[in-house]
């Protein structure tokens, strides 16, 4: 066909090969492989582009989706890393673990029927095999401003901020109490989905722009904020959220419960080596076991637990399907791989006397719109039932856990733990105290990887304008 803008039709969507499910899970690795290089332009090529992208505005970084396309579709790898870091500092995560199809995939015009353009794969493609052929981010024509500036938490709001200040000639010094950066990406987030190998590069492309890294140093145990304030132009705030939401029903402290946080941890470090004892690793082999929640985290603890060699996995969620706010990738993946969900289950009890024996269940049905527009569970009457199980999850989210000392430095708290900042457009994300910024989950709530890579960067912006080099 002579006209590009409907190769569309020739050519039709085509993700990259997923590895079979009865290999996928005996192991750890991600389960996708990556496009060649004329897979990644033919499927490239695909895009309209549109002359008013909704796919870059529904970006949270608003990437330059169409263009990088274009590029990759011209062979113009380089110069399509170069403009993909534009807007993102971790564009190879991203694309591995973004729910692209509720944000750009989901935004595309083609999405309509067509099969969107497979905008994630070919974000991961261009910085992978940018840096497989030694790309690296050209800093070339930045001048040292001699500014320093501390950010405490390596995860992906402290890596961006870090990433829009290098480039702009002050030394971010990164402090981190785990011994790796990335945060939950490198702890939280489960190989199948983002192998540590991709963080690991990532500190490695960092560390050469000139970012310090020191790691297993905790703010407030090692070294006291004080000591950042004193010796630091400036202190960037990004530690994320840890503290898991409870159900608050009875029976959640009974040997065999687990918090969801704590049990992908203990997986990845067992991966990693890093475990400090046999007995920290929560194993799941021949269990039945029910994990609570239809988030990501819960989709993650669903097919770990299938890989840990569980002998069946029950997920539990209070909403329908459609409104279950976990990655449909995610969701398909969990199916495939032997999940079994049940949908409209409210949990009001664990139960067992000396250890957990199932999860007692109400069904629910959809009422009326909440304040925010979701429709609140309504328990159906006379509806419990118990679902026998050795080991439960608990995977409804996580709150912040702001640090004593935050209220010695001012650094302003809502009510619910979030930390204060400010909209304005000259020194976004600064908090109650003046040369203090924050950004990422700490400030809006447990959220995406990429709105906190975006915080982080827009925080690094208003650093910029507070030590008055922007």
């Amino acid at each position: 066909m002579s006209d590009k803008h409907l190769q569309f039709l020739d050519v039709p969507r085509k993700d990259p090969d997923k590895l079979p499910v009865e290999v996928r899970i005996t192991q750890f690795r991600e389960i996708y492989s990556q496009y060649a290089p004329d897979g990644a332009a033919q499927q490239a090529s695909r895009c309209l582009s549109c002359g008013n992208p909704f796919c870059e505005w529904k970006c949270p970084v608003h990437n330059y989706i169409p263009n990088w396309l274009q590029l990759v579709n011209d062979g113009k790898l380089f110069e399509a890393a170069e403009l993909s870091h534009q807007t993102n500092s971790l564009p190879e995560m991203c694309g591995r673990i973004c729910p692209q199809d509720r944000l750009c995939e989901g935004a595309c015009t083609l999405n309509d029927g067509l099969g969107a353009v497979s905008i994630g794969a070919i974000e991961k493609y261009i910085t992978d095999e940018a840096f497989k052929q030694g790309w690296t981010p050209d800093l070339s024509s930045v001048k040292p401003t001699g500014k320093r500036v501390a950010i405490v938490g390596a995860g992906p709001a402290g890596l961006g901020c870090a990433d829009i200040l290098v480039r702009n000639g002050v030394t971010p010094v990164v402090f981190d109490r785990y011994s790796k950066i990335g945060g939950l990406l490198t702890f939280g987030i489960p190989p199948f989905k983002l192998e540590k190998e991709v963080v690991d590069k990532r500190h490695e492309i960092m560390s050469g722009m000139g970012v310090e890294f020191r790691l297993n140093t905790e703010i407030g145990r090692d070294i006291s904020f004080e000591t950042l304030s004193e010796e630091f132009d400036a202190v960037f705030l990004g530690m994320g959220t840890y503290r898991y939401v409870k159900g608050g029903f009875a029976g959640e402290d009974l040997p065999g419960v687990y918090e969801a946080l704590p049990y992908l941890i203990s997986n990845i470090d067992r991966e990693l080596g890093l475990s400090k004892s046999p007995n920290d690793f929560i194993d799941m082999r021949d269990k039945r076991v029910v994990v609570l929640g239809g988030g990501d985290t819960g989709m993650d603890c669903n097919r770990t637990a299938i890989r840990q060699g569980a002998l069946s996995v029950s997920c539990t969620y209070r909403r329908d399907e459609n409104n279950m706010p976990g990655s449909r990738r995610d969701y398909k993946n969990s199916k495939e791989e032997g999940v079994s969900f049940l949908f409209n289950r409210q949990p009001v009890e664990i139960v067992g006397s000396d250890r957990v024996e199932g999860v007692k269940v109400v069904q629910t049905r959809l009422g009326a719109p909440d304040p925010r527009g979701r429709r609140v569970p309504e328990v159906v009457p006379d509806t419990e039932e118990t679902i026998p199980a050795d080991a439960v999850i608990i995977a409804f989210g996580f709150l912040p856990s702001p640090p004593d000392w935050f209220q010695a430095q001012q650094i302003g708290l809502h009510p619910n733990g979030r930390v204060r900042v400010s909209a304005s457009a000259q020194r976004p994300f600064q908090t109650t105290n003046p040369k203090v910024f924050a950004g990422g989950d700490m400030v809006r709530g447990s959220d995406l990887v990429v709105t906190a890579v975006f915080e982080g960067r827009e925080a690094a912006k208003g650093i910029l304008s507070y030590l008055e080099l922007a």
